[in-house]
């Protein structure tokens, strides 16, 4: 049994419980003054405070140097596996070309497929691996990968393959997302009802029976995927075993949010669009809404209504979306600031954002997104008394030290 000790907490704010927070709970943190934590195997066994340390003797002590402790972030929607990038858009975007401009033109999500299909299993996990170096160096503990850029059997797979690889032997937990609905591929083209009949007969199936994802989802937007066709492929990914998610609502509100509450989607991601009865289905389904304000920045398009779906008792989480095209930052920081200062969150609520309930989103609410006894070891230490101040810097990386599973890890 390894016994670690983390002492000298000056402030540790964490939400409670292993459930999505919803209206006045979003902005529920327990705050404990002179903490300590002890770990056995990477599992938390005592929380103290006060000043008071746990009994017992310790493999490792760790100063936190009275500094805030927060659990380790928690981000619920990355694209993380990709071939190339698209820094080439950017002159297009600054002719004021928009996303579906420049996707109809076979740029976008369809460029990045080129160049996906084109790269090895070992070039995307070495690839992919870096990234998750990074998003760890941030406070990222645990995050959702998708998958999406093959859109054939073969190429889907590889994703998944990758995404697992990267969870088997990587400190990070990652949890697998398959998104095989999140374009028409060029062999597809004009045909999206027959591409979506095959992901229905072939891939859904195949990627079951590998064991290779948690959740589908799909892409319900204009140009793309409606909501009849989502509602088919759903409910053939609800029939084969998975929770369900959806991209919803990010450009036109054509019915994505609605059906996420109808389908009692685990959650809807981006809904800068979303309206008033969607929101209300959303409420009524519990579906939790992922929000991506960094790439409401990234476009400079308007952002989610979040203070809104607050106050429908909608559990509202906070994610990077990283991706090469509409969001190329995987700074979960970052999305604390934009939270704070575009979604009007408060600090208490923000910290929620990106910890339970995107854990819950993912389906790790039971393990992580809050520091609690019996739940894994995952925290980190800021340069920063307060969630406030993680709230107000921004542009530096202000994770002074990150534990997983109660290992050290920088």
């Amino acid at each position: 049994m390894k016994r670690v000790l983390i002492k000298n907490i000056g402030c540790l704010q964490t939400p409670t419980g292993s459930y999505s927070h919803k209206g006045s709970k979003q902005g529920r943190n327990v705050k404990l003054e002179d903490a300590a934590v002890a770990v056995e195997d990477g599992i938390i066994k005592q929380i103290t405070e006060g000043g008071r340390l746990p009994e017992g003797e310790f493999d490792k002590i760790i100063d936190a140097e009275g500094k805030l402790v927060t659990p380790g972030l928690v981000d619920g929607h990355t694209h993380l596996v990709f071939g190339g990038y698209r820094q080439n858009e950017i002159p297009m975007k600054l002719a004021g070309a928009g996303y579906l401009d420049i996707l109809n033109a076979g740029g976008g999500i369809l460029d990045t497929v080129r160049k996906t299909r084109d790269m090895s299993f070992e070039e995307l996990y070495s690839k992919s691996q870096g990234f998750l170096n990074e998003m760890l160096a941030l406070g990222v503990t645990t995050c959702e990968a998708k998958s999406g850029y093959g859109l054939d059997l073969e190429n889907e797979i590889k994703m998944l393959k990758v995404i697992k690889a990267l969870d088997e032997k990587h400190p990070m937990d990652v949890v697998p997302t398959f998104m095989g609905a999140h374009a028409i591929p060029p062999e597809y083209e004009g045909r999206g009802g027959e591409y979506i009949d095959m992901l229905c007969k072939e891939v859904i199936p195949q990627v079951r029976r590998q064991g290779l994802a948690e959740f589908c989802d799909i892409f319900c937007e204009d140009s793309v995927f409606d909501a009849r066709q989502s509602k088919k492929y759903m409910e053939k990914a609800r029939q084969e075993g998975f929770d369900l998610k959806i991209h919803a609502d990010e450009i036109e509100d054509i019915g994505g949010s609605k059906l996420a509450g109808e389908m009692e989607a685990v959650s809807a991601e981006h809904l800068i669009a979303a309206g008033e009865e969607g929101m209300d289905s959303m409420a009524e389904g519990g579906t939790t809404a992922m929000l991506l304000p960094a790439t409401s920045f990234y476009l400079d398009k308007t952002y989610a209504p979040a203070r809104r779906m607050i106050e429908k008792g909608i559990p509202v989480a906070i994610a990077s979306d990283f991706n090469p095209g509409s969001c190329p930052s995987l700074n979960l920081q970052l999305t604390i600031n934009l939270g704070y200062l575009k979604y009007k969150m408060t600090p208490e609520e923000v910290l929620t954002a990106v910890t339970i309930n995107p854990a819950c989103a993912i389906g790790r609410g039971d393990m992580v997104g809050t520091l609690e006894e019996n739940k894994q070891a995952d925290m980190v230490i800021w340069n920063a008394t307060d969630m406030e101040m993680l709230c107000y810097r921004f542009g530096s990386n202000l994770a002074h030290k990150i534990i997983k599973k109660g290992e050290l890890i920088k």
